[in-house]
């Protein structure tokens, strides 16, 4: 991560962002105390004192998210965990699939919807993973908003970014339209669809990868709940999570989630 965010930094200098005495904080210290608000769920003003002040931590990750720093981070790390498992750098197909959470207090009533079909008040999160389960594309939305309505938008992000893509699985959430604005893009979506007659649990082939991915966000409390006031940020946050994912997998690092800790 320390060549993306010191590039950064010396941009904004450059640019005359940040005038004045240098920077006070050390780059891996205001990174550390973010992911600590992801991964333990606290609000930023409980930051430990040993980090830098809440206002300077929150500052940064909101520069960071404006910017694109996450994404970028996202790309770089997502391409190495990629090489590292002996796949492509750049994926050639995707999986979709949304999840409805409740939101806190700091949500706005607006920003806010009923999901009827699993009866959750709060927001949406709809993601595009590739084969692996790693984040290519996420958007946030009140829990009323169609399966439809965010797989097109996801659609469209994969294809601009990820042009390699041409294959997408999905539920029958994303029947008709999703397939329509794929075909559009030169990207097939293959609809999985459970057994009429299973009984049971049984492993969705496919649809397994992202559904293990939402178990991932959720070992970051933050991401337990939706308590972001603007959806930008809640994008930003999942992001943040996987770039915590995907650095501890390439360094061989573990540590205990917050459900065992």
């Amino acid at each position: 991560m320390e060549p993306i965010l010191s590039a950064w930094r010396a941009e904004r200098r450059g640019n005359g962002l940040d005038i004045g005495r240098p920077p006070q904080h050390d780059l891996r210290r205001i990174m550390d105390a973010v992911l600590y608000v992801d991964r333990t769920g606290i609000p930023w003003r409980y930051l430990p004192h040993d980090f830098a002040p809440w206002e300077t931590a929150y500052g940064y990750f909101a520069a960071w998210q404006k910017d694109g720093v996450f994404d970028q981070l996202d790309g770089v790390l997502r391409r190495l965990l990629r090489e590292a498992e002996g796949r492509e750098g750049e994926p050639s197909a995707c999986v979709l699939d949304a999840q409805s959470v409740k939101a806190s207090a700091n949500v706005p009533t607006a920003g806010q919807g009923i999901d009827a079909g699993k009866k959750i008040a709060g927001r949406k999160r709809h993601l595009g993973v590739d084969t692996l389960g790693l984040l290519l594309a996420v958007l946030v939305t009140a829990a009323s908003v169609s399966d439809n309505t965010g797989g097109i938008h996801l659609l469209s992000q994969i294809s601009k970014a990820h042009p390699r893509v041409t294959k997408a699985w999905a539920d029958s959430g994303y029947r008709t339209k999703a397939i329509e604005h794929g075909a559009r893009l030169g990207v097939d979506v293959e609809i999985t669809r459970r057994d009429p007659g299973q009984k049971g649990f049984k492993v969705i082939p496919r649809r397994w990868v992202v559904e293990r991915t939402f178990g991932w966000l959720m070992h970051h409390r933050r991401l337990a709940r939706d308590y972001e006031t603007h959806p930008h940020r809640s994008e930003a946050m999942i992001k943040l999570a996987m770039v915590d994912l995907m650095s501890r997998r390439l360094t061989s690092e573990s540590t205990l989630n917050w459900r065992y800790s």
